[in-house]
């Protein structure tokens, strides 16, 4: 503090208990994702009213623990408590149990606690400038990407999303050739080759676990002879002439999206469109200082900017690049067209043409 500065004790107490409200919340990211693993959310939501030990009956957990983790919550605003009974309030019950709502939460916890768990290798690489690569994190960061973006797919994918692109639901429902890139566990790959039965979707990803999982889950979806998947990264994945190409949420991690957006291009069929769904964000800092702002440049902090760092380029977009940014990039590699086509409160959709 300089000579010339003051300190103001109410406002340093107004921090403090804003920081003490700060971990309690990172704490409770934890006690989220342990509450959805064990059940206790959705046994709430199914019961009504619920002491510690009538939820841990119901769950068959251990009552001690139960009565901490129900106390936290209520303390947090996540249950309501009275005369000793704790209670799921609907809306939050849709937020923590409801996989196919857009509003399902969990998942995004789940990737936040991830996060957290490599931060302190994320640290070290913030002294060196090195990267780290999407692989290279734990499985709650996989596992959680796909099931907080998977409920928002769902939502406004089919039904949003494709219908706002010039032209391109006629062509899905007629037969078109569909590539899915940075496609991670194939969320989106699958639910567009249930909804466009005349349609061949290829999906691929430079992450061998996550293809893995998705060509897994396409078999077990019955999709295998319209879905397949390849480990590929973004500025080579396999196949020409295609009608739709599509990235979700995942250009702005990508070391070179400029030589993917090349690839893109050299692999579009005449007509062909290219969607980008990117997060939500304005073009300035100032347009992302609000919550979702926060949240979105804390997972770049930690993710985003890591994975764009370990691969060869490393631009690091980041996770707020915001309209302009991406235009930049789309148009760097040759497209003429390029439009914003949808938004939802936590992502925008870009149409590309050539």
């Amino acid at each position: 503090m300089t000579a010339t500065q003051q300190l103001d004790p109410a406002k340093l107490e107004q921090f403090v208990f804003r920081a003490v409200d700060e971990v309690g919340a990172t704490l409770n990211a934890a006690l989220v994702v342990m509450g959805d693993r064990l059940g206790l959310y959705r046994a709430l939501a199914a019961a009504g009213p619920l002491t510690p030990e009538e939820l841990a009956a119901r769950t068959g957990t251990h009552e001690r623990y139960v009565r901490e983790w129900l106390s936290a919550q209520a303390a947090g605003g996540y249950v309501d408590y009275d005369g000793g009974r704790f209670t799921l309030p609907p809306e939050q019950a849709v937020a923590l149990t409801d996989e196919s709502s857009p509003a399902f939460l969990p998942g995004f916890f789940e990737i936040a606690i991830g996060s957290v768990l490599d931060s302190p290798r994320i640290t070290e690489a913030v002294r060196s400038g090195a990267g780290v690569g999407w692989g290279e994190h734990n499985h709650h960061v996989h596992d959680g990407c796909e099931r907080f973006f998977r409920p928002g797919y769902n939502a406004n994918l089919i039904d949003a999303w494709l219908p706002a692109l010039d032209g391109v639901v006629e062509r899905l429902q007629r037969g078109a050739r569909v590539a899915d890139v940075g496609c991670g566990h194939g969320a989106s790959t699958i639910l567009m080759g249930a909804a466009y039965p005349n349609s061949a979707f290829a999906g691929s990803d430079y992450h061998a676990g996550s293809i893995e999982i998705a060509s897994r889950r396409a078999l077990e979806a019955g999709l295998q002879d319209r879905v397949r998947f390849e480990v590929a990264p973004a500025n080579g994945y396999a196949g020409e002439q295609y009608d739709l190409v599509t990235m979700f949420d995942c250009l702005h991690d990508m070391g070179d999206p400029v030589g993917a957006a090349e690839h893109v291009l050299e692999t579009l069929a005449p007509g062909g469109v290219w969607m980008i769904v990117e997060p939500a964000a304005g073009d300035r800092v100032e347009d992302n200082l609000n919550p979702v702002g926060r949240a979105y440049y804390g997972f770049s902090t930690l993710l985003c900017t890591p994975a764009s760092l370990s691969q060869e380029v490393g631009l690091a977009l980041g996770a707020q690049a915001g309209p302009a940014r991406i235009e930049e990039v789309v148009r760097a590699a040759g497209f003429e067209h390029f439009r914003q086509a949808a938004a939802t409160p936590l992502n925008l959709v870009f149409e590309a043409r050539p």
